[in-house]
């Protein structure tokens, strides 16, 4: 058994109301506690709505972030996976990181690295807003912003990592490595003109990583599925599918999940789910590159629809005691394969309108983050 763990939680950096684009979704000015005030229950038995025992915090004030790294520290969590987004040619959502968590006096008990949350931003993120009259504005448009990124759009991302990020003491590094995560492949090979000229770019990645000093850069996939199979459409409007050689092709260092719902089914109570983690652990060992295990609290994002349900995506019975049994089975992964770092990913720190998030609140008190304490910090175990 392993005496430390890399508990990586990931950060939905959405709870500020000073970047003032997010003010078309939530325009009373604190980012998506708007809408985790605003739930309500959306059939019987709902668990909605919630309160957070923390208050409508806003996660850009260091001072509210030195609070949040101690909770975390404490309970066994020392990293944050901050989503990180760059739309219209500049970053979005930033000032979680940036004036948060990069100017809390405590930030060196946490770890961070980043995921490029590199998705589209449709529709489906309008309906979500109380506000019905962004709702009814953005109805003709498919995409708001996209997600993609062009190869010059690329290299200045990259840039700013170093730039930012990547020298800060408290990055999260593989062997020396600043580690940084890619959500969507398939939007990543898309915005860069197909397959080849991904590979072109990632190399360019690792080749300035050398020329900053670094050994180089641990660069981490998000794995949607079973496997790294899914069909793009290319540039030239043409369908085609990919395989998990798209990982060899790229040269992945490390692969990872985000959420449950990517993975498993999700219409199930959290018991059921269990097994089907099992298995999918095991699979997922048979990568020529590690694989760090996934736990989710849950999935339910009926708090994001004021005036639809979205029933049967629902997990139930993912209280604390459940969740922790998910949090066994990584462990076990990790203790398993000892040829690799310690690493296992949260969903999340406060994914509150996904209900899956471990910050304590009125239902469960802090019953996740207890839970994360027994798994990962019993005695004789050491934490970062």
């Amino acid at each position: 058994m392993r005496k430390q763990y890399d508990i990586a939680a990931y950060v939905w950096p959405s709870y500020t109301g000073d970047d003032p684009r997010t003010r078309i979704f939530w325009p009373e000015g604190i980012g998506e506690w708007q809408t985790v005030k605003n739930a309500v229950s959306k059939f019987p038995g709902h668990s909605w709505p919630r309160t957070p025992l923390w208050g409508y915090v806003n996660e850009a004030d260091p001072y509210v972030m030195e609070m949040q790294i101690n909770a975390a520290a404490d309970h066994g969590v020392n990293v944050f996976i901050y989503d990180w987004y760059w739309y219209d040619g500049r970053p979005f959502l930033e000032t979680c990181l940036n004036n948060g968590y990069l100017k809390a006096r405590n930030n060196d008990r946490v770890k961070f690295y980043i995921m490029w949350a590199n998705h589209d931003v449709s529709y489906t993120w309008d309906i979500r807003n109380s506000s019905s009259d962004f709702t009814r504005r953005a109805v003709p448009f498919d995409k708001i912003w996209a997600g993609s990124a062009d190869r010059t759009q690329f290299d200045i991302i990259c840039r700013r990592m170093f730039d930012k990020y990547f020298r800060h003491p408290s990055y999260y590094r593989i062997d020396g490595c600043p580690v940084f995560l890619i959500y969507d492949i398939p939007n990543l090979i898309n915005g860069l003109g197909g397959l080849e000229e991904t590979k072109r770019a990632m190399a360019a990645f690792r080749e300035l990583a050398h020329r900053e000093g670094f050994p180089g850069v641990h660069i981490q996939a998000c794995l949607w599925g079973d496997a790294m199979d899914f069909t793009l459409t290319g540039v030239d409007g043409n369908r085609r599918v990919f395989s998990s050689d798209v990982i060899k092709t790229l040269a992945f260092d490390s692969i990872t999940n985000y959420q449950y719902v990517h993975f498993l089914k999700t219409e199930c109570p959290y018991p059921e789910i269990l097994p089907r983690l099992q298995a999918q652990y095991k699979k997922n060992a048979s990568w020529p590159i590690p694989y760090f295990p996934h736990v989710s609290v849950g999935w339910d994002n009926n708090p994001r629809y004021p005036r639809e349900c979205v029933i049967p995506n629902v997990i139930t019975e993912n209280g604390p005691e459940n969740f922790e049994k998910a949090l066994l089975l990584a462990r076990e992964y990790i203790d398993a394969h000892t040829d690799q770092p310690p690493l296992i990913t949260l969903n999340s720190w406060n994914e509150w309108t996904e209900t899956s998030y471990i910050q304590p609140d009125d239902l469960y008190g802090y019953g996740y983050l207890e839970a994360v304490k027994r798994v990962f910090m019993r005695k004789g175990l050491d934490t970062l």
